[in-house]
């Protein structure tokens, strides 16, 4: 690189100076951007005659990609008349064209010019055109509400005396407005230049940031407004307001195609892994995700709902990441997960980094602790023979918090966050480097020079940096020990063996051990639909969700995950005052109201679906089909445990209650569809299952009979069944009255208010399967729920339909399809909410609670087939 300094900053040619790189790659990633440039000496190079100057193609070709992006917006801001500007350009509509220094935008003037104006701006051509004709050579251009002087290719001279004579003569009019550029001098009778039209730019198109490239004087106006995340690039020599500085209107156009493969990349994803191939560690504390490559591409602290650390999965490496690579790259050999645990090996020729989410120590020694670890702490061991490349990359907040990562000792310590951090490394030398703001730590690792293993440990609620004293592969085995126990206790079914335990573990570990609260999901915005808007945050506990997950779990002999969820339930409902009717279809992990749905407009999302986002607007919903799954495990927990406690009895009655008090009201459905409530057929259903379900403890399990709760289970059931069935689709629908079908009607038969056999069941299953099922999928529904795009198939409606076709009779239809849907799974058995069978992948937030529950409730019923 070749640099030359004249009049400030530094002329750089051939190779992009660094910081201008990395000031490119900053503005490309935010959320509405606005690219202006100049025309002459900026997009077309000068030349002598200004009728022929011609854009170079690299800029055009660049200026109409960027155009076409979205939340991106391009203007040419020019000295010229918008007419030639348009003639000259032929640039697509897209672009904004902006001539006259402001004063004229392609959507019309400024302002349109009064009578007096008028009068002034005839009185001033007069007296240019007695000028230029006094002036051999001097061109005068005639623009809407100005006159420009051209003296470039006259004699110096008469240049010289011909601008004197401007100066000296209309420059000096009563509201008239000068412009000095390179060889030229305009007068206007409106007072705007380029820093005025640029602002008025950003402010019509909401820009979060402009950049603006411009080699004139008179481009000083626009680069002097600029502030900010703003970017401001200077074409050629001179004194300049802007940030930085290229030789050449080539070099202008090098940093365009730059920021077009930056921001291109950064809006719709650079090579975004599949969202089924990716895998979780967890410790019932928070969780992570893995990709394939062993890159920590999602990790939340201190709680899985808390703001994420590391958001590479919704926005990219800006958004924090910590990466384990060979030196010399390569695709892994495999990735897998340790039988029965929570830790994840990935494979390489000469590397193996083994990733697993540990427990605060709280074994002590005779000298007290053995370390203080804080909270979650996430090991990283690499062993092998390689050299290997480790990337830091912290990102406090969904990367809206810029911290500074500070080598001490055997480590790094991440300053400038609420939660302190540390990552102990020992024996592992870092680079740290800055861009704009945010650090990230750098090394190369030689395993041969350090014995063949390297440890890692990111530690958070410390700052501690001490050396651990219990031995790494005992620690581990400490980690693991609890997850192979409790599988190991499981009653698995011979169906589907390991995938149903991996489901199982997936779903202890979407447990939160603290609290009893269950998460629907790992994660936040993974679409529905790539590009698409429905991207929502399932980092909660839902009521419904998380009742059917223990109930899974009881199926598979273990009772203390319903245990605590009922206790933390039995919480929310205390909460409410006496009104359990009132209770949210979901809460935080600690149980309390979540706070308002809210967008980080600053994270691209996954492989550019936009919005990401925080929170959910279904928290204030009327969804009544919540109590009937808790009712339901209530159920199933007295049942395995031959009792029922206080709290559950609570719990229970306070379940019939909410039904009593409001099962007549239309709500928004277990779909949360954004639209008026329905009396949704699903939301009845699973009213009539918690008055059953609570008669059915009160029967086995020593309860005082309870008339009246029969009495309105029974009203409940006759008024779903009647006005539940719609005559033309014969078949239950999605609500009372609507045509449209939804895949959730099946519960009118799994719930057992109608038995497998009878001819409405039957009918319902059929008419579902012919307009929901596709492949190995069945959607949810095919009505309009007021949101555009479209979304994939849902896992747990294609388990409905398989239970469905088991109580029907349709046992071989039933393995084939639940043999389609295994085969759905990432390469580690996990399954995201959805499944796109045109694409071919995983959709949705991953791993979904929904999705591995479902799979494990018809390994169950598969295997008890075969039994019989």
């Amino acid at each position: 690189m070749n640099t030359s300094v004249n009049d400030g900053a530094a002329i750089t040619t051939g190779v992009m100076d660094p910081e201008l790189r990395s000031a490119i790659g900053r503005i490309a990633r935010v959320p509405q951007l606005l690219i202006a440039c100049d025309y002459d000496g900026t997009l077309a190079p000068i030349v002598e005659d200004p009728s022929t100057a011609v854009p170079l193609p690299e800029s055009v070709a660049a200026i109409r990609a960027l155009a076409a992006l979205p939340q991106t917006s391009v203007a040419v801001v020019s000295g010229r008349a918008l007419r030639d500007l348009a003639a000259l350009s032929r640039l697509p509509s897209e672009v904004h064209l902006v001539g006259s220094h402001g004063s004229e935008f392609d959507i019309g003037f400024v302002e349109r010019l009064s009578p007096e104006l008028v009068a002034v701006r005839q009185q001033v051509r007069n007296a240019l055109r007695e000028i230029a004709a006094d002036h051999p050579g001097i061109r005068l251009e005639r623009k809407p509400a100005s006159v420009a002087v051209h003296t470039r290719g006259v004699d110096p001279q008469v240049a010289a005396a011909a601008i004197e004579a401007v100066r000296n003569g209309p420059a000096t009019f009563d509201g008239v407005t000068v412009t000095q550029g390179k060889e030229v001098i305009e007068l206007s009778v409106v007072a705007t230049h380029k820093g005025t039209a640029v602002d008025q730019l950003r402010t019509q198109l909401s820009a979060s940031a402009v950049l603006f490239i411009g080699d004139d004087v008179t481009d000083e106006n626009a680069f002097g407004n600029l502030h900010g995340p703003d970017l401001g690039i200077k074409i050629g020599p001179g004194e300049t307001k802007a940030g930085f500085r290229v030789a050449e209107p080539i070099e202008a156009a090098r940093a365009l195609g730059l920021l077009l493969e930056t921001r291109r990349h950064w809006l719709f994803g650079e090579r975004a892994v599949p969202i089924e191939r990716h895998s979780m560690l967890a410790n019932g504390r928070t969780v992570a995700l893995l990709t394939p490559e062993a890159k920590v591409s999602w990790l939340c602290h201190p709680k899985p709902d808390s703001a994420a650390i590391f958001a590479d999965l919704v926005g990219g490496s800006p958004a924090g990441h910590f990466s384990v690579a060979p030196e010399r790259g390569g695709i892994p050999l495999g990735q897998r997960y340790r039988s029965g645990t929570m830790t994840v090996e990935t494979r390489w020729s000469g590397l193996t980094v083994t990733d697993w989410l540990d427990k605060p120590a709280r074994e002590t020694t005779p000298d007290g602790p053995a370390v203080v670890t804080g909270d979650s702490t996430l090991v990283r061991v690499l062993t092998g023979s390689g050299r290997v490349r480790v990337e830091f990359a912290p990102r406090p907040e969904f990367g809206q918090v810029a911290v500074q990562l500070q080598p001490l000792g055997d480590g790094l310590l991440v300053l400038g966050s609420n939660e302190p951090v540390a990552l102990y490394s020992p024996g592992v030398e870092w680079q740290v480097n800055n861009d704009g703001g945010y650090e990230t730590a750098k090394a190369i690792v030689d395993l041969s020079a350090a014995g063949g293993q390297v440890v890692l440990e990111l530690r958070f609620g410390t700052h501690s940096l001490e050396h651990h004293r219990v031995p790494i592969h005992e620690r581990q085995a400490a980690a693991e020990q609890p997850w192979k126990d409790w599988v190991a206790s499981l009653r698995l079914p011979s169906t589907s063996r390991d995938l149903v335990a991996r489901s199982a573990l997936t779903l202890r570990g979407l447990c939160h051990e603290t609290t009893g609260s269950i998460l629907a999901a790992a994660t936040t915005s993974l679409p529905e639909e790539l590009g698409g808007v429905r991207n929502w945050d399932y980092r909660y506990c839902w009521l419904r969700d998380a009742a059917l997950t223990a109930r899974a779990l009881v199926d598979l002999g273990s009772i203390d995950e319903a245990e605590a969820f009922l206790r933390w339930v039995d919480g929310c409902i205390e909460r409410t005052g006496g009104h359990p009717e009132r209770l949210h279809p979901l809460y935080t992990i600690d149980g309390y109201e979540l706070g308002a749905e809210a967008v980080i407009d600053t994270l691209p999302g996954y492989a550019g679906s936009r919005p990401v986002r925080v929170g959910n607007l279904a928290n204030h919903q009327l969804q009544l089909d919540v109590f009937g799954p808790i009712a339901d495990l209530i159920a199933a927990v007295a049942d395995a445990r031959g009792s029922v406690r206080d709290d559950e009895w609570r719990v229970l009655e306070n379940m019939v209650e909410a039904v009593r008090r409001r099962w007549h009201e239309p709500d928004h459905g277990i779909w949360e569809a954004r639209l008026p409530p329905r009396h949704h057929v699903f939301s009845k259903v699973m009213c009539w299952m918690t008055v059953d379900r609570a008669l059915h403890v009160m029967r086995q399990h020593g309860g005082e009979d309870r008339p009246e709760w029969k009495d309105l289970r029974d009203r409940i059931g006759a008024n779903v069944l009647e006005h539940g069935w719609h005559d033309d689709v014969e078949a239950y629908s999605v609500a009372y009255g609507d045509e449209d079908m939804d895949a959730s009607s099946l519960w009118i038969g799994l719930s057992g208010l109608l038995p497998g056999d009878d001819p409405r069941f039957l009918s319902t299953v059929l008419k579902i399967e012919a307009d929901l099922r596709s492949g190995p999928v069945v959607y949810r529904y095919h009505w309009d729920d007021g949101l555009p795009g479209r979304e994939g198939g849902f896992h747990i409606c294609t388990a409905w339909l398989i239970e469905a076709y088991l109580r029907t009779g349709r046992r071989t239809d039933a393995e084939e399809l639940f043999a389609q849907m295994v085969l759905t799974a990432g390469p580690t058995g996990l399954l995201p909410e959805q499944y796109d069978p045109l694409a071919e992948r995983g959709l949705g937030n991953h791993p979904q609670a929904y999705s591995h529950l479902g799979l494990i409730r018809c390994a169950l019923l598969l295997d008890n087939m075969l039994k019989q």
